[in-house]
């Protein structure tokens, strides 16, 4: 039989989904905000070391270059930085006359071309004679450029100085963190949420042992939900289980009181029964016949409030092959007939009590030795799992070798006092019986055309775990 499966169902619905889900969702937004917050903290630290840097080389360049006799430019400035004797680097300063009266121009050996300057009048400069700006460089680079405008000596004479540094490779600097930044992130993210998940898991396993613990009561194998529970689910457990008490005090009360009405019934339509026989005649035959079948309703309806009222409460286990073995010995014996069994590979289990078992099978076996000429065949399958059901059925097959009942037909025979053919003996209950107390547990009863010739009644039942 098939195993119990004791994992969690993983889907939209799933508590353990939604929490995932949730904390996945949470945790990508929060590495995607802390990953912005350090990538832009980054940048911005980045920016103002490379404007610090560029506003160093320029004090430096102003503190290298002067003017001599001849009111030329001179000085060999030496900025610290190789990068500014490299042609077309991107790392380029000049010194360029302002005032009249200054001659000549430096530049650093990187810079193999002029790179104009926007006018003050598009950029103007702050209060302490600076301004900045971006330009072309001239390998197609991005510049930075810092600008000063200084006197030089007395004369006040004005020399333009500016100071160029290579954007692009800032850029390519802050994109390489920001790279490894998000590769590290990813890394951490999908480690965390992986922990994250197994900590759920973990954390909601109780769940599993309390379903698992329900559906051993539900099937009959345990009295209540035993074991040791988180202090979060005790309560639940506890409240289940005085809920489990209190069901099965109920259940036992109305049994009780079933039972008392039939007893208390019993002997007052014994005695009708009788007076009608004493009677004589017409009337007493007609006193005795309503009272019997006065004795046969209650029965039925007593027996069809017992099952109601255990069939969703407490589940009874009913072993079915040792059951159907001596149904089939007590057959063979009163009919004087071949009847084969064919058990199941494994045994089954019938979510039932015995006494109704035996009144189903019984009443389909004495129907079928009615009818059979020679021969009845009994056999019992586990039928497969149908999807989206958690309870496991069984059928159990009884064959005969009779006439049969026509398909248009099969539908009258299960009607309560219905009988097809009056020269067989019987009140024609036995067939419709069965039919209500199957439905009463939930299965079903069909009449079908057997292979050996005659009625093939199958009846599908609930089974539980061996």
């Amino acid at each position: 039989m098939a195993a119990r499966s004791s994992g969690m169902t993983f889907g939209p619905r799933s508590l353990a989904f939604r929490v995932i889900a949730f904390s996945t969702g949470w945790a990508i937004l929060a590495l995607i905000v802390i990953s912005t917050v350090i990538s832009t903290l980054y940048r911005q630290a980045s920016e103002r070391g490379f404007d610090s840097l560029l506003s160093a080389h320029l004090f430096n360049l102003i503190g290298s270059v002067g003017v001599n006799e001849q009111g030329v430019l001179s000085g060999s400035p030496n900025l610290g930085d190789l990068r500014f004797s490299e042609p077309n680097s991107g790392w380029y300063y000049s010194v360029e006359p302002v005032s009249e009266g200054l001659t000549g121009e430096i530049r650093s050996t990187s810079m193999t071309e002029a790179i104009p300057s926007p006018p003050v009048s598009e950029v103007p400069f702050n209060p302490q004679f600076q301004r900045s700006y971006l330009a072309d460089g001239l390998a197609g680079e991005e510049l930075i450029v810092v600008e000063s405008e200084f006197v030089l000596d007395a004369a006040n004479r004005i020399a333009r100085f500016r100071v160029m540094g290579n954007r692009s490779e800032l850029e390519d600097e802050i994109g390489t963190f920001d790279r490894r930044l998000f590769t590290y992130l990813s890394l951490f993210g999908i480690g965390m949420i992986a922990i994250n998940a197994m900590a759920i898991l973990l954390g909601l396993r109780p769940l599993s042992r309390v379903r698992n613990a329900l559906a051993m009561v539900r099937e009959g194998q345990a009295q209540r939900l035993d074991g040791r529970f988180p202090a979060e689910i005790e309560p639940l457990a506890n409240e289940t289980n005085a809920l489990i008490e209190n069901n099965r005090r109920i259940v036992e009360r109305s049994r009780t009181q079933v039972g008392n009405l039939a007893h208390s019934l019993k002997t007052p339509l014994a005695v009708l029964i009788n007076e009608g026989r004493a009677l004589g005649g017409a009337k007493g035959a007609l006193i005795s016949e309503q009272a019997a079948a006065m004795r046969e309703q209650v029965d039925h309806y007593l027996s069809r409030a017992r099952v109601a009222a255990q069939r969703d409460s407490v589940v009874y286990r009913t072993p079915v092959t040792p059951l159907l073995e001596r149904l089939v010995r007590v057959i063979e014996k009163l009919g004087r007939m071949k009847v084969s069994l064919t058990p199941p590979p494994d045994e089954i289990v019938f979510a039932g009590e015995r006494e109704d078992l035996e009144e189903i099978i019984g009443n389909l076996l004495d129907n079928a030795m009615k009818w059979a000429k020679s021969r009845i065949a009994v056999s019992v399958q586990e039928l497969p799992a149908v999807a989206g059901e958690a309870q496991r059925r069984f059928a159990v097959i009884i064959e005969d070798d009779g006439p049969g009942i026509p398909e248009e037909m099969a539908r009258e025979a299960l009607k309560r006092g219905k009988r097809l053919d009056e020269t067989k003996p019987g009140t024609g209950l036995g067939l419709a019986i069965v039919s209500e107390l199957v439905g009463e547990y939930g299965g079903k009863l069909s009449l079908d055309r057997s292979a050996l010739g005659g009625l093939k009644a199958t009846v599908e039942l609930r089974s539980v775990s061996g």
